[in-house]
């Protein structure tokens, strides 16, 4: 019997805002030495989930609480 792979859809959406931003040759250099020692090809996909899982990082720290981290440790 052939287990049927489930696909999940691929929701498609296009990307129509540009962001740019300047380096010094300081980042400049710190990032090409990163994306070549991880052999990182795409740098456009690669600063996109860099800056989005920071993003999604901090607003899982700062989601309101019903109790602040003190009353939740007692």
């Amino acid at each position: 019997m052939k287990k049927q792979q489930k696909t999940i859809p691929k929701v498609k959406s296009t990307r129509i805002h540009r962001v740019s931003f300047l380096m010094n040759d300081e980042e400049y250099q710190a990032v090409k030495r990163h994306l070549s020692k991880y052999r990182i090809t795409n740098k456009s996909n690669w600063c996109r989930r860099i800056i989005l899982s920071h993003i999604i990082r901090v607003m899982e720290n700062d989601y309101p609480t019903l109790f602040n981290e003190n009353e939740m440790r007692r």
